[in-house]
């Protein structure tokens, strides 16, 4: 099972950086969404794919006309938050209120009812597991949060077997997508998404993908974008991951998708036993 997705936000959407780090410091940059959801969409109409887009509040309320296009297509769409913070770094109040904001918004767009978030960051953590309860409260089924190893972000470490799996908790239950990960020389990594995908050499991709029973993509826009600006503060170890290999992940990403089998994610819930 290999499930396709894409997290819609702009390129300046970095966590943990000073100058990217909320709205506030947004509007210092030019919008590149349009032309890089542009980029996408030939992608999937090229290879005739279908997948799930999990849209940032933010990019809904100033940029409409994307969601609506995304639901026209005929794509599922999820939230990604409104503001793009890490929910570790959120009360529950704040995360409750950030989530219910996009998800009205988004609702209200596409005319469909939203049933799947997933954090920025992968930042849903053994700290604040209560945000899978929040999640619930505010109507979502499906989520894909959960990275199952130490990152920057924090990661999920404990989450056990990089599987779909159903949550429980005393609120209910949440079907829960995680990342996959794979075995590289005795220690597990990732490789199908962001920069982990852009750094990889395809045929370690298809290597690992022909391994794995079940693949989850995270891509962004930004990721198909060489001609996006380089924001200067940035660590030499983020601007590494931020920038490397973004002449070459669409046409990666094409040859992926042409050889393998993908599907999204409302398809791939019909085919798990629960």
């Amino acid at each position: 099972m290999k499930i396709l997705t894409f997290d819609i936000e702009e390129w300046f959407h970095i966590l943990d950086n000073r100058s990217t780090r909320t709205e506030k410091e947004w509007h210092n940059y030019p919008s590149r969404i349009d032309q890089n959801m542009d980029r996408i969409f030939s992608m999937l109409e090229l290879t005739n794919k279908k997948a799930s887009f999990f849209v940032l509040g933010w990019i809904a309320e100033k940029y409409p006309e994307i969601v609506k296009k995304i639901a026209q297509k005929g794509f599922e769409i999820g939230s990604h938050s409104s503001y793009h913070q890490l929910a570790y770094e959120q009360t529950p109040k704040a995360f409750y209120k950030d989530v219910e904001k996009s998800i009205k918004t988004l609702e209200d767009l596409s005319g469909k009812k939203v049933r799947m978030f997933r954090a920025p960051g992968y930042s849903i953590t053994e700290s604040n597991k209560w945000a899978f309860e929040t999640l619930v409260d505010l109507g979502i089924e499906i989520d894909s949060s959960v990275f199952p190893l130490y990152r920057a972000h924090g990661g999920y470490h404990s989450f056990g077997q990089a599987k779909p799996s159903i949550i429980s908790f005393s609120g209910g239950t949440l079907k829960e997508f995680p990342i996959n990960t794979t075995k590289y020389f005795g220690c597990k990594v990732v490789f199908s998404g962001g920069g982990y995908f852009r750094i990889s050499p395809y045929y370690l991709i298809k290597k690992w993908t022909d391994k794995s029973d079940y693949i989850m993509t995270y891509f962004h826009p930004r990721d198909f974008d060489p001609s996006q600006p380089i924001i200067e503060d940035l660590p030499i170890t983020r601007r590494f991951k931020s920038y490397v290999g973004l002449r070459s992940c669409e046409s990666k990403l094409i040859k992926w998708l042409k050889e393998y089998d993908f599907c999204d994610i409302g398809e791939a819930e019909k085919k798990i036993n629960w």
